[in-house]
């Protein structure tokens, strides 16, 4: 996977119309019709759209007589996944960190407080 099409396919799921888009076909194949049924967008707005899903190598359109199906291809996708999975697990080591330094600090700061009491409870007895 080259950084470039990374780029690209970070690109292309920048906007929500076109992640949209792509939510749609995770569920099957679709005309370009039916793809933009749910948007107040022109024809070739949408088509703009689909370029963009297909030059990233997100989409693949066919035809098929009159009809013009779109389908979703996942490579691209699993590419994002590989390189956010890096992250996650950055993330996950770090919030084990701070999870074990809170964890830490509440013990030191409730000993501190039992000290205190303690010391309250014995100036309260001297009284």
């Amino acid at each position: 996977m080259t950084n470039d099409r990374l780029s690209e396919t970070f690109g292309a799921l920048a906007d929500p119309t076109r992640r949209a888009i792509l939510a749609r076909l995770a569920s099957g194949e679709a005309s370009v019709t039916e793809l933009a049924k749910p948007f107040a967008m022109s024809m070739p707005g949408i088509s703009k759209h689909l370029k963009v899903l297909e030059r990233a190598g997100l989409i693949v359109r066919s035809r098929e007589a009159q009809w013009r199906p779109c389908r979703l291809e996942a490579g691209p996708l699993q590419d994002v996944a590989g390189w956010v999975e890096h992250y996650r697990r950055f993330w996950e080591e770090s919030f084990d960190r701070l999870g074990e330094y809170l964890e830490e600090e509440l013990k030191r700061r409730d000993s501190k407080h039992r000290k205190k009491e303690k010391k309250h409870v014995r100036t309260r007895r001297k009284d």
